[in-house]
């Protein structure tokens, strides 16, 4: 990775891109200091000092945003309301005819496509940054308060600066994607979740620390943690690059005087065919009734039947993480069922004059390819809940909290470095491409 980067380095274009895609993650991480105006920054540190490596789902936020959502500073709500934005889009293109068709037109169709998403990030932007002044306001943050004419205008400068924040974020992950290198979406999310890891180093030297002053088994902790760390990434990116593929064979035709077809080749379908989603999916409903807790007040449960639900759902629990893992597998099967249909895969095999060796084409090709699929989304389920699990339970067991290891953390870490470097490797082949005229 070094030696591409460095590579990439000595080509002026590609150092140009490198040196512009800094520049933006520099504009990011000021913009994640910049503090909202009429808050109360002490007493807003009082109160989101848990959110670190917590359970609910504002901890999502303070992780994707670099910490800029415990600081409720102008890139709070980071990117998740484009994340979201884009998820309700995918499934939105499955339901709807219209927006399917858009899907199918190429280019034109996903500018049309790409400039709904905006919109929609915009108002899931208000609503969201809403919810979070709502939230602040109730804990008593806000300065101005009331239906006067300063706490009318409190509410909106402060919605709006979240809103604008956004809009702002989204408008610089897609320069990086005119200009830059790599997502610009995922390279954002990428610093915001790079830049939590010194709580990961505090809380190991604390442990390591402890360790030292007597408790000689918290000494192995923080070692077990990295190697644990080290074997996740392993197989991260070992699963990254897992396929199954499945023998095609192309027919011969005749078009002229010329012959076309005949070659044999294959139909590559990744293990990880859902990515991250299913995690994401997952931790976003299991964290509801935390997030709840934390918004009501855990001294406001009064009846035991509650506080044994709300305990039940605690992350790092037993009961927690059985659910989680059933619900990983099940959104992995739901995920691939609306993003892949083995009945147009069949038809594009056929109208291209291909068919899967020892297959004929019609039905026998749609089951054979969503059988298939099944096997491989239940080995890339497993794969995710493996990735997902391991932490919470390491952490369950060793009491250490506040530790940036979760699946979805780590998964797109790993994914958004391995991606990047295959876009730079690739620029650097076109450069380096001789053709036959040189």
């Amino acid at each position: 990775m070094f030696k591409t980067i460095a590579n990439a380095w000595k080509l002026p274009d590609l150092r140009k891109k490198m040196l512009f895609t800094l520049f933006i993650v520099f504009i990011f991480r000021i913009g994640s200091v910049i503090p909202v105006p009429f808050l109360d920054v002490h007493a807003l540190k009082s109160l989101t000092a848990g959110l670190s490596g917590g359970e609910s789902m504002l901890a999502y936020f303070d992780l994707f945003s670099g910490g800029a959502f415990s600081n409720a500073t102008l890139f709070a709500m980071s990117v998740t309301p484009y994340i979201n934005s884009s998820i309700i889009m995918q499934l939105l293109s499955v339901a709807i005819p219209p927006l399917e068709r858009l899907t199918k037109e190429g280019v034109e169709g996903r500018k049309k496509i790409a400039t709904i998403t905006r919109y929609v990030t915009v108002l899931l932007g208000i609503i969201q940054g809403t919810a979070y002044y709502i939230w602040l306001l109730r804990s008593n943050i806000v300065e101005y308060q009331g239906w006067s004419f300063e706490g009318v205008f409190t509410a909106i400068v402060i919605i709006l600066a979240f809103t604008a924040g956004t809009a702002l974020m989204m408008w610089l992950g897609e320069q990086i994607n005119q200009n830059g290198v790599g997502n610009g979406i995922s390279i954002l999310l990428f610093v915001g979740i790079i830049a939590r890891i010194p709580v990961t180093f505090r809380t190991l030297w604390e442990t390591f620390k402890a360790g030292l002053e007597g408790d000689t088994a918290k000494i192995i902790y923080p070692i077990v943690f990295v190697i644990l760390f080290l074997v996740i990434i392993w197989v991260i990116v070992f699963m990254n690059d897992a396929e199954r593929r499945i023998p095609v064979q192309y027919a011969k035709r005749v078009v002229g005087r010329k012959m076309y077809g005949g070659q044999s080749t294959y139909l590559p379908i990744k293990v990880g065919l859902s990515g991250v989603m299913p995690i994401i999916f997952a931790s976003s409903i299991l964290s509801i009734p935390s997030t709840i807790l934390l918004f009501i007040g855990e001294e406001n449960v009064t009846s035991d039947f509650w506080k044994g639900f709300f305990k039940a759902f605690t992350m790092g629990g037993w009961i927690y993480i059985g659910l989680y893992f059933l619900l990983i597998i099940g959104f992995a099967y739901f995920y691939v069922t609306i993003q892949y249909n083995p009945i147009e895969m069949s038809n594009n095999l056929r109208q291209n004059n291909g068919t899967i060796k020892g297959i004929r084409p019609g039905k026998p090709t749609t089951d054979y390819i969503a059988k298939i699929l099944s096997k491989i989304t239940l080995i890339g389920a497993l794969f995710l809940a493996f990735i997902a699990i391991v932490p919470l339970i390491y952490s369950n067991v060793t009491n250490m909290r506040g530790l940036m290891m979760g699946g979805t953390s780590v998964i797109i870490l790993v994914g958004v470095a391995l991606d990047t470097m295959k876009q730079i490797e690739s620029q650097m082949m076109m450069r380096n491409y001789k053709g036959f005229l040189d």
